[in-house]
């Protein structure tokens, strides 16, 4: 069964109408709380298909981490020990760090290493 986008905010709006009506203490075999997991799993379904978040490059994790930093690439590459331009490489994705250059800049710009290999 697809699920169009009046099926998906009809889910919603019945999501947002269930939400008041239901707490920590509601038992999962309440009508209320059975009807909550249905509209869910509707919306989540449709998301899944239409409303995909692109993964980040690891160039815009870094531009990203330098910007909450307050840090230029010219300072990083002085904090690693690289050249400016090795590190405009990895802001432009024409290579990728060494394992050791990685872990460096997880700990200078706190990149936890799942962002860094891109699964977090």
């Amino acid at each position: 069964m697809e699920i169009t986008k009046e099926k998906y905010e009809y889910a919603q709006a019945r999501i947002d109408a269930l939400l008041p009506q239901i707490t920590e203490n509601t038992p999962m075999d309440d009508p209320l709380m059975l009807e909550l997991l249905i509209v869910t799993d509707i919306v989540e379904a449709y998301e899944e298909v239409h409303c995909q978040i692109p993964v980040p490059t690891l160039g815009e994790i870094i531009l990203d981490a330098l910007d909450t930093a307050g840090m230029t690439s010219k300072q990083l590459a002085e904090k690693i020990g690289v050249s400016p331009s090795r590190i405009s490489d990895y802001i432009h994705n024409r290579c990728e760090p060494t394992l050791r250059i990685a872990r460096q800049l997880c700990q200078i710009l706190s990149i936890t290493p799942a962002e860094m290999l891109g699964i977090g």
